[in-house]
């Protein structure tokens, strides 16, 4: 997949319309749906940077479908958690922590 398609792909897994990205990454819409509406339509750097910070993922992701945090595109359920766990306080990703540590403790006997 291209960036047309990994972009297209985010903004419906974040039920996220053009407009709300365009308000987030300060990049006109007309512009976002360009890239969305032509096949090699790629943004420049800084552009795509914007773009990837207001989705928070990384530019590689969005131009290759491929993210290095996510080993696999497939787990889903790791790239929610971690969308999650962005918006905890330090004292809420402690307990998760904890919590998580525990839970593999209980579940490797």
């Amino acid at each position: 997949m291209g960036f047309k398609e990994n972009l297209k792909s985010e903004l419906q897994y974040r039920d996220m319309t053009v407009k709300e990205l365009a308000s987030l990454s300060g990049v006109k819409k007309q512009t976002l749906d360009n890239y969305l509406s032509t096949h090699n339509s790629t943004p420049s750097v800084d552009v795509a940077v914007k773009i990837a910070k207001a989705l928070q993922v990384s530019v590689e992701y969005l131009v290759t479908g491929h993210d290095p945090l996510f080993p696999s595109n497939s787990d889903t359920q790791l790239k929610t958690l971690a969308n999650i766990c962005r918006d905890f306080n330090d004292e809420q990703k402690q307990l998760l922590l904890e919590l998580s540590k525990t839970i593999k403790k209980i579940t490797s006997k």
